[in-house]
């Protein structure tokens, strides 16, 4: 029961024993606070604007590559509609078109929503600058207030901010080359 519980929770449990490890080597020196940056993202008029206009243009693409998958289906069903009457030739040359035009609006999807996409890079351009300036000022606070680790509690991101001091990275790679 205990393996499988290491299997399935493996790397979490990995992350917070390498953790615990660095904090309990001199964890009464250390601070430690959350924060949740989702609400504070959520509570910048700036970043609701600008997540507002994301929004807007994802619906308007979202609506257009729609547009265009009914003209395929319409493209489609006409051809079911006179495939009995078209010759071999005629019916390949028909599904081939039918095929070209399905496989243009995939890719106009996958430059649009895809993961280095044209929304990808619109969310880059108005929601980073945002992001970076929250990620500055929790930094900026953790210095002037003397804690060495503050964690995202909304979020994914784990640690936000890390005193260098506690980086030990140098020296694991120092044991390696050993």
């Amino acid at each position: 029961m205990i393996l499988h519980f290491l299997q399935t929770q493996g790397t979490k449990l990995m992350a917070g024993l390498m953790l615990l490890g660095l904090f309990s080597t001199s964890a009464a020196a250390q601070r430690i606070a959350y924060v949740d940056v989702n609400l504070i993202l959520e509570s910048i008029e700036e970043y609701q604007k600008a997540q507002e206009e994301l929004d807007r243009i994802a619906a308007g693409w979202r609506q257009e590559i729609a547009q265009e998958y009914d003209k395929i289906k319409g493209m489609y069903n006409r051809y079911q509609a006179e495939q009995v009457l078209l010759s071999d030739d005629a019916r390949r040359q028909k599904e081939d078109e039918i095929m070209d035009v399905e496989r243009q609006v995939r890719e106009m999807q996958k430059e649009r929503f895809g993961p280095e996409g044209m929304l990808f890079e619109k969310r880059k351009e108005l929601v980073q600058p945002i992001q970076e300036r929250v990620y500055t000022a929790i930094e900026e606070y953790a210095n002037a207030r003397g804690y060495d680790f503050i964690f995202d509690k909304g979020g994914s991101a784990g640690i936000i901010f890390s005193n260098p001091r506690y980086d030990v990275t140098e020296d694991v790679l120092k044991s390696l080359s050993n």
